[in-house]
């Protein structure tokens, strides 16, 4: 099974265009884990927060969307699937990014 859900902030715009006629969207998603650990005296302590950055795509409808309602900022709850996208650049450089995906979403109110 290939399934990714989270929840975080949307880092920047999403970006528009059109792949094989189909609208896309893409923008990074960025994601906050809370951590605590003790101290050396054994003391329940908070740690920094670890944010994670991911790389969202949308397709079809859902890119149109994006495009009119989600901005930077905005508090979004996805779910989709990894994929991993490779190419090598015109200076002979291998790159590759992982992906979500998304097949469903929901934009959050921001409080929450």
């Amino acid at each position: 099974m290939n399934k990714v859900i989270l929840c975080g902030n949307v880092g920047v715009d999403p970006t528009m265009r059109m792949v094989e006629n189909r609208p896309m969207a893409a923008f990074t998603l960025a994601t906050t884990e809370r951590r605590r650990g003790r101290d050396a005296d054994g003391k329940a302590i908070e740690l920094p927060p670890l944010t994670e950055w991911h790389h969202i795509v949308m397709w079809g409808t859902a890119a149109e969307y994006a495009e009119k309602y989600i901005r930077t900022g905005s508090k979004l709850l996805v779910e989709g699937k990894l994929r991993t996208r490779r190419w090598t650049d015109r200076n002979a450089l291998e790159h590759s990014r992982t992906e979500i995906h998304v097949d469903s979403f929901e934009l959050l109110p921001k409080g929450n």
